[in-house]
């Protein structure tokens, strides 16, 4: 039966009304044949005004209802505006969302290789150039690490209010006192980093400059005291921050005072170490940050291509086949690599003169591990390979540091991952994305340096324990000589030199 007026076609539970337009359009054609078919069927009467009247009544209660023909016309005007309606929240968001993501790609890709490029550039510059850029990393490192404490519009580690509940709660001259404890406290975080650079940078000088700083009477007075000067102007940034205690404020201060020595010991000293690696010979900075790069990009190719297996739970999109994947490709690299650039005196010689250059000649006594070896090849690995290069192979050369460098690399695909892991567990628990923007499409240089670090310090101490030729040098007797023995002991020192030189020279 046709619906009544003022009846719904929409089902009970708010069915989508634009479904019925099929069935509504439907049932008009079924009512239309169904007269059709009745109207054939029945004999025809002698028209009587009585029966036309029954026929006028049969005709009308066949017919669509006006509320039918209604419905029709609004449920096509509907489909209609539905068709022209802009598209879903849902659908806008996904395409936002993907052009922020190539954006972001094409901000990576670029600045990569605009600071691959700049690195080049300053590594053929020199070494004095090179501890700059590292001086430069470590403090813009430390400014993010810093800042992290607290983080404007959230409450500080200490739950301490932020500035704007503080500005609602304080008056005026309160409001002043609160910002010149938070300029002190500033100030004093930067003083202490100042202080252990100065420390640590004029330990490498003194080390690694022997033959400059003990045969000038400038740098002789600083040679001599500059321990005793770090050590004193510490004291005195510890002494202004006790007397700036306040009650009321200690649990915020102290928990700065841990903070800021926290960040020099994971920052300021590692970066030392790195300082010692580029005077040592810039090889031994060159190969460990290389090969660091070269694991995290190929994690991220192999973890893209093959990955299945989360490796941690800190960082869910590191997988296992990528964390192996980079081990096999770095450890490959690392002896091409090595081999490389050890042929190369600029980047084996120790940095005996900051004004060297990609460009000065340098020379030097090479360090025994450079000293190139020739073995022989297996007699079946030695067909193989002179099949495939058409030409004869029969033996290889290889160096000590080229062994080396594979210890270095399972170090860079092993261990040294965890200093990133450290820093994702660093940003969750400040619910952080990025240490900050320093870098387009990379976030922060934190985020960048963080493997960084822990590379530098394992390579120094590697080198230091496995591979320093420990002989004595010039700078070392000059030490011992300035350090050790009175004016007159050095003048009869001079003397004795002088007559053991003119017999060596007359034999």
């Amino acid at each position: 039966m046709p619906p009544r007026k003022g009846s719904s076609n929409t089902p009970a539970g708010g069915y989508n009304r634009f479904a019925s337009l099929s069935d509504i359009s439907s049932a008009a054609k079924a009512e239309s044949s169904a007269d059709t078919a009745q109207s054939s069927a029945v004999p025809s009467e002698p028209s009587t005004p009585r029966t036309r009247s029954a026929a006028k009544r049969a005709a009308s209660a066949t017919k669509p209802s006006q509320a039918t023909r209604v419905s029709v016309q609004k449920t096509e005007e509907d489909v209609q505006k539905a068709k022209a309606a802009p598209k879903p929240a849902a659908q806008k968001n996904d395409v936002d969302a993907s052009q922020s993501y190539w954006k972001k790609v094409r901000d990576r890709t670029l600045f990569t290789f605009l600071m691959i490029g700049g690195f080049m550039t300053i590594l053929l510059m020199g070494p004095a150039y090179l501890i700059l850029l590292v001086l430069l990393l470590d403090t813009m490192v430390y400014r993010e690490i810093t800042g992290l404490f607290k983080i404007p519009g959230r409450a500080s580690l200490t739950d301490r209010p932020n500035a704007e509940e503080l500005r609602k709660e304080l008056d005026p001259d309160e409001c002043e006192e609160h910002r010149r404890q938070e300029l002190w406290s500033k100030t004093l975080s930067w003083y202490f980093f100042a202080v252990c650079n100065f420390f640590l940078y004029g330990e490498s000088l003194v080390y690694y400059f022997k033959h400059i700083v003990y045969v000038d009477s400038f740098f002789l007075y600083f040679a001599r005291h500059h321990r005793l000067v770090s050590f004193m102007l510490y004291i005195f940034g510890f002494m202004a921050f006790v007397a700036r205690l306040k009650r009321g404020n200690l649990k915020y201060q102290f928990g700065l005072f841990c903070w800021v020595h926290m960040s020099l010991l994971l920052i300021a000293i590692s970066s030392h170490f790195i300082v010692n690696n580029i005077l040592e010979g810039i090889i031994w900075f060159w190969v460990p940050v290389s090969l660091v790069i070269c694991n995290d990009i190929f994690a991220y190719i192999c973890g893209m291509m093959f990955g299945r297996t989360p490796l941690i739970k800190l960082s869910p999109k590191k997988t296992v086949e990528g964390f192996i994947g980079a081990l096999l490709i770095t450890m490959c690299f690392a002896w091409f690599y090595a081999g490389f650039f050890q042929q190369f005196n600029y980047m084996i010689c120790p940095s005996v003169n900051l004004g060297m250059n990609a460009f000065s000649g340098v020379q030097c006594n090479v360090n025994p591990v450079f000293h190139m070896h020739t073995s022989a090849l297996p007699d079946t690995l030695a067909t193989i390979l002179s099949t495939i290069a058409r030409r004869p192979v029969t033996q290889f050369h290889w160096t000590y540091f080229q062994f080396h460098a594979l210890v270095m690399a399972a170090f860079a695909s092993l261990v040294a991952p965890f200093g990133g892991f450290f820093a994702s567990g660093f940003k969750r628990a400040f619910e952080i994305k990025d240490f900050g923007d320093s870098i387009p499409g990379h976030g922060g240089l934190t985020d960048r340096f963080d493997c960084q670090f822990i590379m530098g310090l394992f390579s120094f101490v590697y080198y230091s324990a496995m591979i320093r030729d420990n002989t004595v040098t010039v700078g070392m007797v000059m030490q011992t000589i300035i350090t050790q023995l009175s004016v007159d002991q050095q003048v009869a020192l001079h003397e004795h030199l002088q007559h053991h030189l003119r017999s060596a020279v007359q034999a």
